[in-house]
This record gives C-alpha cells, sequence and structure tokens, in this order.
C-alpha cells in the first residue's frame, strides 16, 4: 500500500482527518457506519492509479474530533463537510463521489444541494427508509433501538436494530461463513469505540432523512444506485430499488451484501471503478 498524505481540515463544529492517494480528477469516498477513512484502505491504492482519492472519518468517528462532543448530528452537516472537502482538494472541477450506507445518505444531498461540483455520484444503499410506503415501521424501529440503548446498552439496541435490517422473507439456504480480510479485522476494535456514537447520533438521524425526490429526478444522470447482490430483501436494499424505479435508472448489484466492501473488497473496488468509467 501506498502510504496517504495525511491533512485535517477545520468545518462547522469539529476537525476532520483525510487521507489524500494518487493523481488525477478527484475522487471522494464517504465511509458508512463506523468505517472512516481507513474502511477503504483496501480499495483506495488501487483506485489512485487513475484518481486523486480521498477518504476522511466523519465527523465524530475516529480522528475526526468535534468541538461539542454532545453535538447533535444531522445529514446536511455532513453533507457539508463533504462539500468542504471538495472545495479544498478540486477546487476548479467537479469530482467523483462515492458514498456507502450513511455515507451515501450524506451523498445524495450533497448531490441535490450542490451539482455542479459533481460530475457522478455512486451511492451504496442509502437506507433512506422515509421513501417506503411502510416508512412509520422503519420510525418505531429506530425509537424501539434509541430505547433499548438507554435502558439496557449497545448490544441488546445492536440487536433490535439487526433484526429490524434483515430480510424481509424467511429462508433457510444456508449463509457461507464469511472470513474477514485482515484489514477489516484489524479495524475492529475502532468499529467498536464508535459504534455507541453511530447508534445514538447517525442512525436516528440519518433513517428519519428524506431525500428531494424531485431534485434527484433532475440530477438522475449523475446518480448511480447500488445494491449488494447478497441483500436482497434487507431494508438497506429496499430503498435504492425504490429511488432507481422512480428516477427511472438501471440499479447496479455489487459483490457481496450491505458490508460488501468490507467483505469482498477487490471485486468491490472493481466494481465501483467500472461505475465510474462508464
Amino acid at each position: 500500500m501506498t502510504d496517504p498524505t495525511i491533512g485535517s481540515l477545520r468545518v462547522n463544529g469539529a476537525t476532520l482527518h483525510y487521507e489524500v492517494r494518487g493523481q488525477g480528477p478527484l475522487l471522494l469516498l464517504i465511509p458508512g457506519g463506523t468505517g472512516g477513512a481507513a474502511s477503504f484502505g483496501s480499495i483506495a491504492d488501487d483506485l489512485a492509479t487513475e484518481y486523486t482519492v480521498a477518504t476522511y472519518d466523519p465527523r465524530g468517528m475516529s480522528r475526526s474530533t468535534l468541538d461539542d462532543p454532545e453535538a447533535e448530528q444531522r445529514v446536511a452537516e455532513h453533507a457539508d463537510d463533504a462539500f468542504r472537502m471538495l472545495e479544498l482538494l478540486s477546487p476548479d472541477e467537479p469530482a467523483r463521489v462515492f458514498g456507502a450506507s450513511s455515507g451515501a445518505i450524506a451523498a445524495l444531498h450533497l448531490l441535490t444541494t450542490h451539482p455542479q461540483r459533481l460530475e457522478r455520484v455512486v451511492a451504496h444503499e442509502p437506507p433512506v427508509v422515509e421513501v417506503l410506503p411502510d416508512a412509520a415501521e422503519h420510525r418505531a424501529l429506530i425509537v424501539r433501538v434509541q430505547a433499548t440503548f438507554h435502558t439496557q446498552g449497545l448490544m441488546p439496541a445492536m440487536a433490535v436494530f439487526a433484526a429490524g435490517l434483515k430480510k424481509d422473507v424467511d429462508t433457510t439456504e444456508p449463509k457461507a461463513e464469511i472470513k474477514l480480510p485482515p484489514q477489516a479485522a484489524a479495524r475492529a476494535e475502532q468499529t467498536m469505540a464508535d459504534l455507541p456514537y453511530f447508534v445514538e447520533r447517525i442512525v436516528p438521524s440519518f433513517m428519519s432523512y428524506a431525500p428531494d425526490l424531485q431534485r434527484l429526478e433532475a440530477l438522475s444522470d449523475r446518480l448511480v444506485l447500488a445494491c449488494g447482490q447478497d441483500s436482497r430483501g434487507e431494508l438497506p436494499y429496499r430503498p435504492a430499488v425504490f429511488l432507481a424505479e422512480r428516477l427511472g435508472t438501471e440499479l447496479q448489484h455489487f459483490p457481496g451484501g450491505h458490508t460488501g466492501l468490507t467483505t469482498h473488497p477487490a471485486e468491490f473496488g472493481e466494481r465501483l471503478w467500472k461505475a465510474f468509467r462508464a
């Protein structure tokens, strides 16, 4: 792996840690969950042969610190952080952006608010459940997760959350055992450290976000909606299907499931490369 250039960026209410590799047009990678910049370590070098690849820790996670540790988190502010990265690293040319999960939600908002700064956006399973006809059920899930977190703790809350994300149909097919790549296993400690912040602050804010569908329709030629080929029927899969049908665009399938970037990094990176070159 190539050692990245490391920097920090002051934004409203936070200081962001970011890393840059390669040369060429800017490709900004926005992580989901508790991934941070490190979650892209297995694909960033390959992408950096053609792009200037920028990764960062979202505000409040890992090395990106909040001025107020108790500050409320909002999608618009996270999207503005990504915009500030674009302004810093590619002030004169439109950039390409990839977002995964909650990072994909930030990418969608970025597209609707600063389309002139973007060449193409690939959004992988953005859990914008407010677009679904059964959105009320998912609001109730978020309430249950928060109540469980505050009364029973992190792991019981994660169990409730995981149950709510599972496939909407039962299956008797055995699941293949997935062995995490060494890089992913090494991130486990940091992932667990960021999990309480993610569950309490990111999940309720991001999963209650409703994208501007009219704006997305007008910008659909710049947007690629993607899903994991193994996550059909799971909750994060469904909003991308809805959006692709609403916008009249083709839904692209990436290797693995919702966390395919972690479980199938080489294949995932190759598919992402093709999505930007198309």
